[in-house]
């Protein structure tokens, strides 16, 4: 039997729709200082549904105006609602362990492996899939986060009974272990404070006596159950954005007014106009405003447009992130802003590692410290060859030597591959030195190889700041993974046993799983997933992949089943078979022609079913939705300038084409809203030493290529101008102070340009 709905007691305050994020941390800050005044800051505790922008609200409520002059620090009591939940019960048993994700993967791999029951045959077959381990990753994730079991579910698909059977098996094994996984921390908390085990509730709740629930759109049924438990005894403010909520309705329909009605709380709206002086409205604020409730802007008779982005379209994926670099350079000369004012947002957080390196090989410098993959990681496969390695030293102690001699060596022997890689990584290396290395524990095996090779000396030699960080992360995610092959009787404890784990992670790594700092101290360009921007802002905000194929998508929610199938699954821990009412009373941007306040119920009932009558496919409208309101938010991020950004697809053959996002034409095409043109082409003015460097390699060549067109069409070409350009290059290639490399370069783009060298393609 479904559980009760969970009962709140308080005010649920909510904004109109999605504000710029300076206006949304001004209203968050105001409850805050009612709060802090009424009860002291030290007993208000406020909880945000997601750990993004974490920072930024934390800064912005220590800065709030508050009447009460505290003697105290001012810093609030800011934390994500899973960091409270995963403190609510390490409070009621401070022995459980969090399982990491590498451990979970291999616990719930061997669960799999030792099932008895069948594998359904699609399973069998999607498993050769590259994706099917993540896809089903996720689907776990989710199931766990929603507390789904098997036994509690009525006729699920095969392939759902198969995974959630695998998922309560896998969790059994935790309980007798004594772990609990992340997913599964708000989940446990709620049952622990709903049932007050041991007087827990008491103990949590006695620091605090009021709470600011902050991101209310964004909770979730046991998100909101973990509140009212929470709250009995405290006074409850809930603060949410209408027209925002982009995780919840992935699982539940429903607007926020719904929800919040249905928890018993009393709904207030939140008047932002005092909030924003007049005149300092970001420009493209009408356009965010419209993908998020359809509504257009009000136009005067006089103005052209009211609401303002630039568009920039590029070739290719490759040249649009180019174009990005030079005009965050050019905004940099014009305006003297700093890299941190900027943010590059992506469609997935897959996508970030990619945009990041190409950025900094355009000469833009970025900020983003995350966890990428593994597999791409070069600290990762060394210590990962030093294993490969020592796992056939353990096996063969004569092996390596063997495998010295050249003539023995095979290209794809992953053993070779290894000593390979070591021989080109570390300079005095020799097989001796894993013999040196090696001992009784893999972990401090690892760690005097470390020692050795001052394997962290030559990354902070040799990497990026950024790079640096991000390896020595790599570095301590393998050796937690050593400690936990020593600790478990999953693996054996030896080199065996941490190479089929570190393999395993390596394969299967995901970086949705992993966090994302998007503002560290050093500065830098932002480059993040568009979600992880809707409560953070920059003076300049780049929305980069603009094409249908993201948004909306053409792949909702999973790639793991068939559209067809998702519809039908209705156990699947997430909306797959909406109704056309659920669309149209979860997004207004199917809902175009406005009820006023005023009218009644019966009017309104009668309108929604009319406006859920022109819905198309309820399932591919109600996800596409979701995906504009990715956009709104993404939007809103800008305080100075948006940028919308595509790029061209193949279609097939030679073909290709901008197939831009539906809803940047949608903005096209309403009244008082415009994407102004930005020049991306080659001509353009040229930002950045990178970029300086690309064109200066251009020149022979392209310079060739000119006077011959000319020629083959009957023209006259200029050759004064070809050759001022080429006595300007002389002499910066002569005056000794460009990097010897690069005057190579130069010159060999000029043998190319004259025919003196062929390149063998």
């Amino acid at each position: 039997m479904a559980p009760s709905p969970p009962t709140l007691e308080g005010t649920c305050k909510l904004l109109s729709a999605p504000a710029p994020g300076s206006d949304v941390f001004a209203a968050v800050a105001a409850e805050y200082a009612a709060l802090a005044d009424e009860y002291g800051p030290r007993n208000v505790l406020v909880l945000k549904r997601h750990p993004a922008g974490l920072d930024s609200l934390t800064e912005a409520l220590a800065d709030a105006d508050r009447e009460r002059d505290d003697s105290g620090p001012r810093s609030p009591r800011v934390e994500s609602l899973p960091e409270h939940a995963s403190k609510t019960i390490e409070e009621y048993d401070p022995t459980l362990d969090r399982l990491e994700y590498e451990e979970r993967i291999e616990l719930i791999s061997l669960v799999i492996d030792g099932a008895s029951r069948a594998v359904p045959d699609y399973l069998a077959r999607a498993a050769d899939h590259e994706s099917f381990t993540r896809d089903v990753g996720q689907l776990l994730l989710a199931a766990t986060r929603q507390r789904i079991r098997l036994d509690d579910l009525e006729d699920p698909h095969d392939c759902l009974a198969f995974l959630y059977a695998m998922n309560d098996r896998f969790h059994a094994e935790l309980d007798d272990r004594g772990y609990v996984e992340r997913a599964d921390v708000v989940p446990r908390a709620v049952d622990l404070l709903e049932a007050d085990a041991d007087g827990l509730r008491t103990r949590v709740t006695a620091s605090f006596d009021a709470v600011l629930a902050v991101e209310f759109e964004e909770y979730r049924q046991l998100d909101r159950r973990y509140l009212a438990a929470l709250t009995r005894d405290a006074e409850v403010v809930c603060l949410g954005e209408r027209h925002a909520s982009v995780e919840r309705t992935r699982v539940e329909p429903g607007s926020v007014d719904e929800i919040a009605a249905d928890t018993g709380l009393a709904v207030e709206p939140i008047d932002l106009e005092p909030i924003r002086d007049e005149g300092t409205t970001p420009p493209h604020q009408p356009i965010a405003r419209f993908l998020a409730t359809g509504k257009p802007p009000d136009q005067p008779a006089d103005a052209d447009s009211v609401g303002r982005a630039r568009r920039l379209r590029t070739g290719t994926a490759r040249e649009q992130v180019r174009a990005v670099a030079t005009e965050i350079q050019s905004l940099r000369d014009r305006h003297g802003w700093s890299y941190d004012e900027f943010a590059v947002a992506v469609p997935r957080i897959e996508r970030v590692p990619e945009t990041r390196r190409r950025l900094r090989d355009a000469g833009v410098p970025t900020a983003t410290i995350g966890t990428p993959s593994l597999a791409e990681d070069p600290a990762v496969n060394e210590l990962y060859a030093v294993v490969t390695c020592q796992c056939e030293r353990e096996r063969d102690g004569d092996a390596l030597e063997r495998l010295e001699d050249a003539a023995a060596q095979n290209a794809t022997d992953p053993r070779a591959v290894s000593l390979d890689r070591l021989r080109a990584r570390v300079p005095e290396f020799s097989p001796d030195l894993l013999a040196d290395t090696a001992g009784s524990s893999v972990r401090r095996s690892l760690e005097r190889w470390i020692r050795r090779t001052d394997l962290k000396g030559r990354i902070a030699r040799e990497e990026e700041w950024v790079d640096a960080r991000e390896q020595y992360e790599g570095i301590r995610r393998v050796l937690e993974i050593a400690d936990f092959v020593e600790e478990t009787d999953l693996v054996g404890s030896d080199w065996q046993g941490l190479r089929r784990m570190l393999r395993r992670t390596i394969r299967y790594d995901a970086p949705y799983v992993h966090a994302v700092e998007t503002r560290p101290p050093t500065g830098g360009v932002t480059v993040c997933a568009i979600d992880d921007l809707k409560y953070d802002s920059r003076t300049a905000v780049f929305l980069l992949d603009l094409i249908d194929e993201n948004y909306p998508g053409e792949q909702f929610l999973t790639q793991l089943f068939p559209t067809a199938w998702l519809r039908e699954m209705s156990t699947y821990p997430a909306v797959t078979d909406p109704s056309r009412e659920d669309v149209s009373d979860t997004f207004a941007t199917v809902d175009v022609r406005k009820t006023t306040e005023s009218s009644s119920a019966a009017q309104q009932n009668a309108k929604r079913s009319a406006d859920a009558a022109d819905v198309g496919d309820p399932f591919e409208t109600y996800h596409a939705q979701r995906s504009r309101r990715r956009l709104a938010l993404g939007a809103r991020a800008a305080d100075r300038i948006l940028y919308c950004c595509s790029y061209e697809r193949g279609a097939g053959g030679l073909r290709r084409s901008y197939d831009e996002s539906r809803y940047l034409h949608l903005i096209d095409a309403t009244p008082g809203l415009t994407l102004k043109d930005v020049d991306a082409g080659t001509d353009a003015t040229i930002h950045g030493e990178t970029n300086a460097i690309e064109a200066l390699l251009a020149q022979p060549r392209g310079e060739l290529e000119r006077v011959l067109r000319e020629a083959s069409t009957g023209g006259e070409a200029d050759l004064g101008e070809t050759e001022a350009l080429f006595e300007e290059i002389a002499v910066v290639l002569e005056n000794g102070e460009i990097d010897d490399e690069l005057a190579k370069a130069v010159r060999s783009q000029f043998e190319f340009a004259a025919g003196e060298v062929v390149r063998d393609d």
